[in-house]
């Protein structure tokens, strides 16, 4: 069997941060409108400052306004609810993020309750989520949404009547990313680490998403021929053939196995992470047009 179609995350996301910026163009142009995306960082966690890094340079590349706020680890939970209370109420900011993980010391709970629904960059709000499950609008997970959008375009834009398999069932990726499947007509499995036969649950899956943050944990005999699959873990493991020390990223499908059975695959890096970034800057954008009352531009 030929090996799988990569699911090239970087064009995609590039082609969606050129329509946010097309957008954020109009909204500056017909309304005088410049979206705002905030992100608060608390302590010196290395990931999370290259993330925010990439997310500042996005955000201002699309013509947005970027605001970043970058915490000492040592800040008190009510400093930064406090800080959360304070992006609710800036007008500038439309959209906004506090980076986790947080400080052990800080409720990761009691700062998405904080946050105002609206401005809910992440969709981890309770009230987005039950608007997610309930199919009414809401601020949609960027990384969920991501991964939805990477499944359309390598099934050829409609995934109706098409059996998915997800595997977690975390609030970040694992039940947003089942109701959106569902929203597109799919019937869907929800997988975990206390399913039975989880090889052979996997296998009946035409789309099969893996967030389960274990390296290499789905293989080549868990897929169905031809099926499509998001691979949205991001582990680091030793890389001792690049030198004492090393290491090196994996997602949570062993790759090369499962590329000889897949239809489509997305790689790690080079797959959904990037997608995340651009769905958080449309989510801004988004966020910003229904604060104002204005129509969210074509192409979004």
């Amino acid at each position: 069997m030929a090996e799988a179609h990569i699911i090239d995350g970087k064009t995609i996301a590039t082609a969606l941060k050129a329509r946010v910026a097309e957008a954020v163009a109009t909204l500056k142009r017909d309304h005088g409108l410049t979206p705002g995306l905030a992100v608060v960082l608390v302590g010196n966690d290395p990931a999370s400052e290259v993330y925010v890094r990439n997310k500042g340079i996005a955000t201002r590349e699309a013509g947005m306004n970027s605001f970043e706020f970058k915490l000492p680890a040592e800040t008190s939970e009510a400093e930064v609810l406090a800080k959360v209370r304070e992006l609710n109420a800036d007008p500038a900011v439309h959209g906004f993020l506090v980076q986790f993980p947080v400080p052990d010391h800080i409720s990761q709970q009691a700062v998405i309750d904080a946050i105002d629904p609206a401005k809910d960059a992440d969709g981890l709000h309770p009230l987005n989520a039950g608007r997610l499950a309930s199919g009414l609008p809401a601020m949609v997970p960027a990384t969920p949404e991501g991964c939805l959008i990477m499944a359309k375009l390598a099934a050829g834009g409609d995934l109706a009547g098409k059996h998915a398999v997800v595997i977690g069932r975390s609030n970040l990726v694992g039940k947003p990313v089942a109701q959106l499947l569902l929203k597109e007509n799919c019937t869907v499995t929800i997988a975990h680490s206390r399913s039975h036969d989880l090889p052979g649950l996997a296998r009946q899956a035409d789309i099969l998403v893996a967030a389960v943050g274990r390296p290499n944990m789905v293989r080549g005999d868990w897929v169905k021929p031809g099926a499509i699959v998001i691979d949205v873990g991001i582990n680091r493991v030793p890389a001792p053939e690049k030198g004492e020390g090393k290491t090196r990223l994996v997602g949570d499908v062993a790759f090369d196995e499962v590329a000889k059975v897949a239809g489509g695959i997305t790689p790690v890096p080079g797959g959904v992470g990037l997608m995340t970034v651009a769905c958080l800057m449309r989510n801004a954008v988004i966020a910003a047009c229904r604060q104002h009352g204005v129509p969210v531009p074509n192409g979004l």
